[in-house]
């Protein structure tokens, strides 16, 4: 007799957005989770650690139009500048411990995506950015959206930021520092990490 395992969901934040983890899935490839995402396109789905998948709902028109504002700002730059490539929040990285996450902004450098095998360049690469960005939505937990960014830390990103309109507050992390804390600024500096990258913050805030 054949017996089906039937899944089971952790419910984290039942606000809207909604986020759910599948306890225990099955052991999807690298290929598999990425048609499964494409399949449940709009959601967005990363993977922890230890397996379990993160299973997420579009957000609302106010976090979209801060987070468009922030990518555009990235990318502008990015191009001005040439040594590296910003990305939105729809590409996902595999990184050194297995979690595959989805920052709403990253920018590495050309040299580093260059030398992933053509492959990986057209699907979920392992690689870690060297520059990520989180922006917080109104539901979102700030405890986990910290030990999201103490990840991306222990797993190589040099440059990462935590973004609060709710508190107008912006947390800047970097390997082996404590994390700065900056309260009603108005533009924040990726530098050195990025020379000349200054992120106008007035239209993230509002």
């Amino acid at each position: 007799m054949t017996t089906t395992r039937v899944p089971e969901f952790e419910v984290l934040e039942m606000d809207t957005p909604f986020l759910l983890r599948w306890k225990n899935p099955p052991d999807l490839s690298t290929e598999e989770l990425l048609e499964f995402s494409e399949i449940n396109d709009p959601l967005q789905i990363e993977r922890e650690c230890d397996g379990s998948l993160l299973i997420m709902s579009p957000t609302g028109l106010t976090t979209g139009d801060r987070n468009a504002d922030l990518t555009m700002q990235l990318r502008l730059w990015a191009k001005r500048d040439g040594s590296g490539v910003a990305a939105d929040s729809s590409v996902g990285y595999e990184l050194p411990n297995r979690s595959l996450r989805g920052p709403d902004a990253s920018w590495t450098r050309r040299e580093r995506i260059e030398a992933l095998p053509p492959g990986e360049r057209n699907t979920i690469p392992h690689l870690v950015p060297d520059f990520v960005v989180e922006l917080r939505s109104t539901s979102n937990r700030l405890r986990r959206l910290r030990e999201k960014m103490d990840e991306y830390m222990a797993n190589g990103v040099r440059l990462g930021w935590l973004l609060d309109p709710t508190s107008r507050t912006a947390y800047v992390y970097r390997p082996g520092a404590e994390v700065q804390v900056f309260e009603n600024a108005s533009s924040l500096d990726a530098s050195p990490e990025l020379p000349g990258f200054v992120l106008d913050l007035v239209p993230i805030w509002s």
